[in-house]
């Protein structure tokens, strides 16, 4: 998406947040205010949900896209009337969108300012920035769901009664990979850079249950790099040295993700890469990284991609980007998958709320986490969402992909 289209959504966000009612506020802990028991974010005509997302910074792009996917879905529900829920009444979603420039002391300074006047916290982006407010969520009894994070703590239950995560934890993603590099028929040496946070150990954990007990997988370096950092020169250059054909890029930071495809390539390493589905984005990451250079890209997902031949005339596809056009004011294809992943939230969120016989948040919670096998629009095949299975997010399967120079196809084999 080029800055000009940035520009517009985050002004548009901005709009919306300015004119979405304020509803009455409720009480710290108390999941009903003194208006017949509904919760607070909630009327007989309206349900606010908010999100605190990085509009501005390195995260920008996909954050704009978590709040693009959600305000496309929602405008197009809320233009043919609104969502029929399971009490009887019609409601329309509005949503408040506040940028947290993927800082976590912002994150909770936003849901400071929105617990008083949403109904629920949903799809916001990052593990920190979720988790800067997720203890405060609880206590306050505000839903905090469908958020756009690979952390299990959001989907188990007993730590988390009050949240569920979206997308597949970063242990299923990784242990996907690992199992389709096992499958080989020949011998891999895999050097191995991540993030050191529970976002990068997730992602090598999984990676490492995948190739368990095979034979034909050999780590042979391991580094690690802190998201704050500005370069990841150093250890790009110190894994070309040992000359693996495998590279397990566990990195959630674009312009790094970017600078290691190139970095790689200035030294001579041309490896076969693994990238996390949040870092993959043909557009934004793999086209100015040259990522053609390379025997294979490969990473996970459960989303349609607009810019996929496979999906040029996809029913799901072409509804998506004229909602994303129409109620997002996001013009372009979308370079990140942030876009779909939402908007397939809208749909999960949707359904949720045609299940609640009141308009509580305890009855949300209750709909929420009893939906299964759901095909929500823009799911790849053999994909759903599934939210009955504690410890899960509300997807868990993922397809590994191979990019093809311009999206990705389906990998059943590495190579």
């Amino acid at each position: 998406m080029n800055h000009r289209n940035k520009a517009r959504v985050t002004g548009a966000i901005a709009v919306a947040s300015a004119v979405a009612m304020t509803l009455a506020g409720c009480g710290r802990g108390s999941d009903s205010s003194s208006s017949g028991g509904s919760s607070t974010g909630i009327t007989d005509s309206t349900i606010t949900l908010g999100i605190t997302t990085p509009l501005s910074g390195s995260t920008a792009g996909p954050g704009t896209c978590t709040v693009a996917g959600m305000k496309a879905y929602f405008g197009s529900v809320n233009a043919a009337g609104g969502v029929k829920f399971g009490d009887g009444k019609t409601r329309k979603v509005e949503i408040k969108a506040l940028d947290d420039a993927y800082d976590p002391q912002k994150a909770k300074a936003n849901y400071d300012q929105l617990k008083g006047k949403v109904f629920a916290m949903t799809a916001g982006l990052g593990t920190p920035t979720n988790r800067a407010y997720r203890e405060a969520a609880i206590a306050d009894k505000v839903p905090q769901v469908l958020v756009a994070t690979g952390d299990p703590i959001f989907s188990d239950t007993g730590q988390s009664p009050y949240q569920l995560g979206l997308v597949p934890t970063y242990v299923n993603e990784g242990e996907a990979f690992g199992k389709l590099l096992a499958s080989s028929s020949k011998q891999h040496t895999v050097a191995i850079l991540s993030q050191n946070d529970d976002y990068g150990e997730g992602y090598v954990e999984g990676f490492k249950k995948g190739i368990a007990g095979a034979s034909n997988i050999k780590i042979v370096k391991q580094l690690t790099y802190e998201a704050s950092d500005t370069s990841v020169d150093a250890q790009i250059t110190q894994l070309a040295a040992t000359h693996a054909d495998v590279m397990f890029n566990a990195m959630s930071v674009t312009p790094l993700a970017i600078a290691s495809l190139q970095k790689a390539q200035q030294v001579g390493w041309k490896p076969s890469w693994f990238l996390p589905s949040n870092t993959s984005s043909p557009t934004a990451i793999l086209a100015p990284g040259k990522a053609s250079a390379y025997p294979g890209v490969y990473s996970t997902s459960f989303a349609k991609t607009p810019q996929s031949p496979a999906f040029a005339g996809d029913a799901d596809v072409k509804k998506f980007l004229s909602d994303l056009k129409e109620y997002a004011n996001y013009k372009d294809a979308p370079e990140f998958p942030h876009c779909m992943w939402t908007y397939i939230a809208g749909a999960t969120l949707e359904k949720a709320f045609e299940n609640m016989t009141s308009p509580t948040r305890t009855d949300f919670m209750k709909a929420l986490r009893n939906i299964s096998d759901f095909k929500a629009p823009l799911m790849l095949a053999g994909t759903s969402v599934n939210t009955t299975t504690d410890g899960q997010p509300a997807v868990s399967k993922v397809q590994v992909q191979k990019y093809n120079g311009t999206g990705y196809a389906s990998a059943t084999t590495f190579g």
